[in-house]
């Protein structure tokens, strides 16, 4: 019956076709009647049919990429119209999502960077920070290895931190994330499904990141999800993406032929005694072809004035390297309805995930490169049956527990499980005053909650854990985030001046919550090993203030000035005021060449800001300023009669410690050619950061510890970025847009004392494999982070002579004085390449990506590169390649040889899809695509993988740049189907 009536009611129609400003159809532009739920989606030549309800009416046209246009008509029967739609100057009205509010692109002061779906990296992504990889100048985003669901290094500029994090802070939907370790999963960013979202827009000088002041240091990353739309029809998405990873390429050690040829050439009678007779490849036996596979089904549209989207998926990523999983079960839900006539917005966004993680163990990884390849996988025994090397002084009853363990043993002996549920979710209401319509009131309510269970279990047959019986140990954590802001803004056009002003006001409360009990760490029999020790919770909470004044005179002088006034649970001088200020000049508004054909766009921009960082958790406590005791571990219990009892210990603290802060300049151009079909920006930036928070040695009886995290050191930062998009080619059939990004960038130490020491070397840190505790990495004045403390190696005949280095110091010997700061693991350049085509329905498109002057320690090799590997009692051990070119007897650990230059050129992805067209009477889309990732390295790097994201927030010894246990990253063939309709 309500067809019929509608269909009654319905006495009319328009049709016609939709085009740009050439004549080309635009297929997908929606067409809809202002304030009814009319509508439809031109076709693939531009052309559309809708029937409308006789009367008068107001026709919408919107395409993405152009600026819509609104047109009354008379409906009384049949009328045929076209639309032609102008370019949105490609981009310049574009609306970019600043902190607390949105922009013109036009507006922009500060240095921001959107990116959109429409220029999502392709194939296989399971973690939203894939999606850009490569895209943004200055954004360097580097995986944790090639683990299902790991995460990423990112780094805005280099960072800007020691020892704190120097992570950007993450805002989703307008809730900040919290950057502290979610356990169960290996990247707190992999519960947002990547398919949810719509854009990223990246905050990357002061001007526009003081606004989140004290955990603003790193660069802030907006990211908004898909939404429905006013006047959408229901649309139905499904697409899938099926995906086989190999492993491409292995750690370089001797074949199981040349390691017997050397033991039997080098090695004594009781060595070659012990040599086997397999022919055993251990990396190819860790790893494995993997098979992932990437679903999603979502709905959207809009019930009159209610837009709405609600999406599910299922990820299931098997990893190459043999037990490591992650599947991933996540739905979402946004509405976005517009009530009192479009005065009030409500926009309510929740999402959910379900995350089961199995975590290989990777030290599997190492224990495969140094392995005997002479042994065989699987013997009989009482060790699951696993090759182990025995100790004879058990009468071989238990395993050697100095030799490698069975890789292969280590990973399929070993179930360590765990399953996240996190949810994030907030509701914004926007009011427009109905007596003041400039003026807005912003609530915005968020949460960000999780829950984890874990548990490890080894069998008590492990030969890695034979001696305690095995392993049964549970873990769990729960995370409570809570988030209000509110402000209000006030945004008018003063037509008598020409000049528009823009006013933010506002007030923020966030705060975090995270519980972890702890348990009692058992054998597989259930026997207790280590008694549970002391729960753990901790809460730390944020109070700000903010404002933002935007004023733009004569569409061409715009002036940005924030404020951020924050305060902090975490140190006791809670509050800090971090200010910033940036003008811009639209060169191209003025007179001289406003009505030019060639230059499209061109805006200067200066900015200056000041912003924090907070951000140390794991480092040591929420409380650092806090004379506090601790209850020992319950291995350090003290004896009354016949009992034990927990002491309580005092720790080390800092009353006076705060926040960094970075004073950041930034100078930048933007420039748009024919009608912007070349654009690009060029931007030279200078920060400067001081009160560095970092855990230094401290003199004995100074402190309550030996390590204090305190305020202490400055860094300084350089660098230019220049980013060029252009389109080559567009005509009816063929099209082709390019995007190049560069960026150079330096960073160097100024101050790491209080006081300052000319003797002081710097603080030790880049723990490596092999002896007890050794270091090859240092924090020193005047070098970059990170930099590489090493002997300069002594050559002969071009071999590296064992032992032998130059007496830098020249007092006749070699000591440690005569090590010296070589190299370090940050790159000084930057390169990034995209390229899209399009051939009627086909198109193809790849992406590049390059660093120049990284350098990495190979520990792979100095931990195996030496004769000294098989000299051990009762087992042998496997060797590097590198020991055909070094003959190293003894492992030289610190020598400069296996600091090696690891620039590379990475193809990320390759991928050819196919539209299918006119299916169903044109209602339904089809796209099919093939990709592949990591294509290629090209590489002088004799390693694994010369790119490295190992290094781990909250540890100070753990450096970066060090090619140790490394998962390595596959390469990924993927087939995805896409159906819209």
């Amino acid at each position: 019956m309500a067809c019929s009536l509608i269909t009654y009611a319905q006495t009319g129609n328009i049709s016609g076709k939709v085009t740009d400003e050439t004549g080309q159809p635009l297929p997908g532009a929606t067409v809809f009647i202002k304030g009814t739920n009319q509508n439809t989606i031109a076709g693939p030549d531009g052309s559309f049919k809708l029937p409308v309800t006789s009367g008068n009416v107001i026709v919408v046209i919107r395409m993405i990429g152009y600026q819509p246009i609104e047109r009354p008509f008379t409906i009384n029967g049949a009328l045929q119209q076209d639309f032609q739609l102008s370019a949105d100057t490609r981009g310049l009205n574009e609306v970019v999502v600043v902190g607390y509010g949105t922009q013109k692109k036009s507006d922009l002061t500060g240095s921001i960077t959107a990116i959109s779906s429409k220029d999502f990296n392709k194939g296989t992504v399971t973690t939203p920070e894939q999606l850009i990889t490569g895209r943004v100048a200055g954004v360097q985003i580097s995986s944790n290895g090639g683990a299902p669901g790991a995460g990423s290094k990112i780094r805005i500029r280099g960072g800007s931190s020691l020892n704190a994090s120097n992570d950007p802070l993450i805002v989703v939907d307008g809730v900040p994330l919290d950057n502290a370790e979610v356990k169960g999963t290996s990247n707190p960013l992999s519960f947002i499904n990547p398919n949810d979202i719509e854009t990223f827009n990246i905050l990357k000088d002061a001007s526009a990141t003081a606004i989140y002041g004290s955990r603003a240091s790193n660069g802030v990353i907006i990211i908004t999800t898909k939404k429905g739309k006013v006047g959408d029809q229901l649309r139905v998405n499904f697409s899938t993406i099926n995906s086989l990873s190999q492993k491409e390429g292995i750690v370089p050690v001797l074949s199981a032929d040349q390691f017997r040829q050397v033991v039997n050439e080098h090695g004594t009678a009781a060595q070659k005694a012990l040599l086997g007779t397999a022919n055993t490849n251990w990396q190819d036996a860790i790893y494995r072809t993997a098979f992932s596979t990437d679903n999603n089904l979502n709905l959207s549209g809009a019930l009159k004035s209610l837009p709405y989207r609600v999406s599910v998926g299922f990820t299931n990523q098997d990893g190459i390297l043999k037990t490591s999983s992650m599947r991933r079960q996540s739905a979402s839900i946004s509405l976005s309805p517009h009530l009192l006539d479009d005065h009030l917005k409500i926009d309510l966004n929740v999402r959910g995930a379900i995350t089961n993680n199995r975590f290989a163990d990777q030290e599997a990884i190492n224990a495969a490169v140094a392995f005997d390849p002479t042994q065989p996988i699987h013997t009989t025994n009482a060790f699951g049956n696993y090759f182990e090397w025995l100790d004879p002084t058990t009468n071989n009853t238990a395993p050697n527990t100095l030799a490698t363990r069975n890789p292969l043993s280590m990973l399929e002996l070993k179930n360590d499980k765990g399953e996240v549920k996190r949810s994030l979710g907030n509701i914004a209401f926007d009011y427009k005053f109905h007596f003041l319509p400039e003026l807005r009131a912003n609530l915005n309510l968020g949460y960000d909650v999780s829950k984890t269970e874990g548990r490890t279990l080894v069998p008590a047959n492990a030969g890695n854990l034979f001696n305690r019986g095995g392993m049964n140990k549970p873990y769990s954590q729960t995370r409570n985030n809570k988030l209000l802001d509110f402000y209000l803004n006030y945004a008018k056009d003063l037509k008598g001046i020409s000049s528009r002003i823009d006013v933010t006001g506002g007030y923020s409360y966030q705060d975090f919550i995270r519980t972890e009990p702890t348990y009692a760490d058992l054998n597989a029999k259930g026997d207790t090993i280590n008694a549970a020790g002391v729960p753990f919770k901790t809460q730390n909470t944020l109070v700000s203030f903010f404002g933002r004044l935007n004023y733009t005179l004569l569409d061409r002088y715009l002036l940005t000035v924030t404020i951020r006034r924050d305060g902090s649970s975490r140190f006791r001088q809670h509050w800090g005021t971090f200010p910033s200020a940036a003008l811009a000049w639209r060169i191209n508004q003025e007179a001289f060449l406003k009505n030019s054909k060639t230059v499209s766009d061109l805006k200067l921009r200066v900015g200056y800001g000041v912003t924090g960082q907070q951000d140390f958790a794991g480092l040591l406590t929420d409380y650092p300023y806090l004379p506090r005791y601790t209850l020992s571990d319950p291995t350090a219990q003290y004896q009354f009669g016949n009992s034990y009892y927990l002491t309580l210990r005092p720790e080390g603290y800092d009353a006076n410690i705060k926040w960094e802060e970075t004073k950041t300049y930034n100078a930048g151009l933007d420039f748009g050619f024919l009608n912007n079909r070349i654009s690009g920006s060029v931007d030279y930036y200078v920060k400067k950061t001081k009160d560095l928070l970092s855990v230094i040695p401290v003199a004995a009886g100074s402190n309550l510890t030996n390590q204090l995290l305190t305020n202490v050191g400055n860094i300084e930062t350089k660098g230019i970025e220049f980013t060029l998009n252009a389109t080559p080619i567009s005509t009816k059939d063929f099209s082709w847009d390019a995007g190049f990004n560069f960026t150079y960038n330096t960073i160097k130490i100024t101050n790491l004392t209080k006081v300052q020491d000319p003797k002081a070397q710097g603080i030790p840190i880049g723990t490596i494999s092999g002896g007890t505790g050794n270091t090859v990495e240092i924090h020193s004045v005047g070098y970059a982070p990170f930099s590489y403390y090493v002997y300069k190696q002594v050559y002969k005949d071009g071999k590296p002579v064992e032992g032998q280095y130059e007496d830098l110091n020249k007092d006749g010997q070699i000591t440690q004085d005569d090590r010296y700061r070589y190299k370090s693991p940050n790159p000084k350049f930057l390169l990034g390449f995209n390229s899209q085509f399009g051939y009627k329905s086909w198109n193809l498109g790849f992406s590049l990506r390059g660093s120049i002057g990284n350098y990495v320690y190979n520990n792979a090799s100095s931990n195996n590169g030496a004769y000294r590997n098989f000299s051990y009692q009762n087992y042998l051990a496997n060797m590097s390649t590198s020991i055909n070119e070094t003959g190293f007897a003894v492992n030289q650990y610190f020598s400069d040889y296996y600091v090696e230059n690891a620039s590379f050129l990475r193809m990320d992805n390759l991928s050819l899809g196919y539209n299918f067209k006119h299916l169903l009477r044109d209602k339904v889309n089809l796209r099919v695509s093939a990709t592949v990732q990591n294509l290629f390295v090209i590489t002088g790097y004799s390693g694994l993988d010369p790119e490295l994201g190992n290094d781990k927030v909250g540890t100070t010894n753990v450096g970066e740049g060090i090619d140790n246990k490394f998962y390595p990253r596959p390469r990924v063939y993927s087939l995805g189907v896409n159906l819209d309709f």
